[in-house]
């Protein structure tokens, strides 16, 4: 299984254009003819996608002088150049087969307001850089001493005074007696008067 994973991996694009359903795209793609090979480009909006991997397809549809064409692309297909955004639409729908029945302007997707247009690639997979073999080093010196390493800690303790709570509760007691006194002799004040 792994075989037919490195096989499918070899044959995927780097980088495939973010495709999106509704939108109005155009495909330029390679074809041949003899011995001449020309770009041609379809034109059309994007009715499916489907598939993953290396099958992974979508499907573009156009109207030709009164007559619609669909034509399936493979995503990873080399025959595809390049494949560009020319209008951004509105589609709520994965598949969009009910276009078919539609003639004219009804046809169409609605465009997105305030979209901008992008042709934005999605990374598949990375570029591998081939890496180049370094020159070759002298040999290495072979040496006979033995390198003792000594460890050394640097953390080191501190003590710490511990605080005392007594004196503050000898003031409390104190202040009590001082505000008894004080009370009495008020008392005391008064009676004399």
């Amino acid at each position: 299984m792994d075989i037919l994973k490195s096989i499918e991996h070899e044959q995927m694009k780097n980088k495939i254009p973010e495709l999106k359903i509704g939108n109005t795209v155009r495909v330029h793609v390679r074809v041949k003819e003899g011995n001449r090979e020309r770009i041609q480009v379809f034109e059309g909006i994007i009715i499916k996608k489907q598939g993953g991997g290396v099958n992974a397809t979508f499907t573009v549809r156009k109207i030709s002088y009164g007559v619609g064409v669909e034509k399936t692309f493979l995503v990873h297909s080399p025959r595809i150049e390049k494949v560009e955004v020319v209008r951004v639409g509105k589609a709520r729908r994965a598949k969009l087969y009910y276009l078919r029945d539609r003639v004219g302007k009804a046809a169409k997707t609605k465009e997105q307001v305030g979209a901008r247009i992008e042709t934005k690639e999605i990374t598949v997979k990375e570029d591998v850089v081939p890496v180049e073999s370094a020159p070759e080093e002298a040999p290495a010196v072979e040496t006979t001493e033995v390198v003792k390493e000594e460890v050394v800690d640097t953390v080191t303790e501190t003590p710490v005074e511990e605080v005392k709570e007594a004196p503050e509760v000898e003031k409390d007691s104190s202040a009590k007696e001082d505000v008894k006194a004080e009370k009495s002799t008020e008392k005391e004040d008064k009676k004399a008067e």
